[in-house]
């Protein structure tokens, strides 16, 4: 039934380009395996997005294993100590795009699922794989698609594990419980265009917005709440004029992002944005794009389960923690109770040499076994 080694399969899926929304046949292999140990596959394929629900039992509870086939792009192949798609192994690392990103935990998760049908080809509930090609790019037609179809025929995961890199410094020193909200906003403020000698002709965008901007900056959006850090602001892209020093500009574009816990929702940020813009009687348009509502997974099951098979594992007590950026898990947690993402060290991801340690390989494999034997072995 099992096919070989972790190492083996990541490299397999390592040596794919499966620059995102591709998925270079990285979901043909996996398909493969786990037909294999008798899941039934389905693939909701959608446009150049390749998806894949796979299921093995039909009782619950369901234990999904989530995670994706694409990477973001290696960028100059020539910085890269080898191939960023030739997987190398070096001083007892293995290097290539996607490797800690997450094509190692895909790997692990596939094999613990082999080696827990093999003891257990009777287990209790089901085992279930939700993979896609589009979470690095837009996310549009990928898990998103795939829960809108779980939750319409009421197939949706009671457990959930997102194989991420989660760990700081070693294997097993983080859990992700939860994601905060991503919030995008697209500010333009409108003046009046003219030569900066005859400012009495003008009215300077900049010169009106940066009070307000500045005042928006400076809030303390909350305190943060239940495991999430305080809310945050950051504008990412400021824009106004042509380029030339003797023209006062007609409009100023500013691009922001709030990172937003569940002490403030998103529609309170957007009503309190439009009020400092108001009472500093701007002249302006504002547009917004939700990335993903904030969510958080309490201490339960699987929490329980995931905590204890990594110190059987490594030995390490994990922290939970809410940081870092987004993550398809802010779609599965609309549909699931219980969502926690899991994997290998983080240092490296989207970066020149890429690369995880070849010993945490098995390790992570024997972790996600151990959540499965303790969530379905009775």
């Amino acid at each position: 039934m099992s096919q070989g080694s972790t190492l083996d399969l990541a490299r397999s899926l390592i040596a794919r380009a499966s620059v995102t929304p591709e998925d270079g046949g990285c979901m043909e292999i996996l398909c493969a395996r786990l037909a294999a140990c008798g899941f039934a596959i389905e693939r909701m394929d959608r446009g150049p997005v390749a998806n894949l629900w796979a299921r093995r039992g039909r009782e619950r509870p369901i234990v999904c294993l989530a995670g994706h086939t694409d990477v973001v792009p290696p960028g100059p192949a020539a910085q890269w100590s080898s191939d960023p798609f030739v997987p190398a192994q070096r001083d007892g690392l293995l290097f290539g795009r996607g490797a800690a990103d997450m094509k190692s935990s895909l790997a692990a998760f596939v094999c613990a699922a082999e080696r827990f049908v093999a003891d257990r080809p009777a287990h209790r509930g089901s085992v279930a794989f939700l993979l896609t090609s589009d979470e690095e790019g837009d996310a549009v037609d990928g898990t998103a698609r795939v829960v809108e179809a779980l939750r319409e025929r009421d197939e949706a995961p009671d457990y959930c594990i997102v194989g991420e890199p989660t760990s700081a410094e070693r294997l097993g020193d983080t859990i992700k419980n939860g994601r905060r909200g991503s919030l995008n906003g697209r500010l333009i403020v409108r003046g009046i265009q003219g030569h900066v000698a005859y400012p009495e002709a003008a009215r300077n965008p900049i010169h009106e917005a940066m009070p307000a901007l500045s005042e928006i900056a400076r809030t303390r959006w909350d305190e943060g709440e239940g495991g999430f850090p305080p809310t945050s602001f950051q504008i990412s892209n400021l824009h106004a004029g042509t380029g030339a020093t003797n023209m006062i500009p007609g409009t100023l574009e500013a691009l922001f992002n709030f990172r937003f816990s569940t002490a403030s929702p998103e529609t309170s940020l957007r009503e309190r944005v439009a009020a400092v813009l108001d009472r500093h009687g701007l002249d302006y348009a504002l547009s917004w794009n939700l990335s993903g509502q904030p969510y958080l997974t309490r201490s339960g099951a699987l929490i329980a389960a995931l905590a204890g098979s990594i110190l059987g594992r490594t030995g390490i007590e994990p922290a939970l923690s809410t940081g870092g950026g987004t993550s398809d898990g802010r779609f599965i947690a609309t549909i699931c109770p219980e969502v926690a993402e899991f994997g290998p060290v983080n240092a490296s991801i989207h970066k020149v040499d890429e690369h995880i340690r070849v010993e945490d390989l098995e390790a992570l494999s024997d972790i996600y076994r151990g959540v499965l034997e303790r969530l379905l072995a009775g």
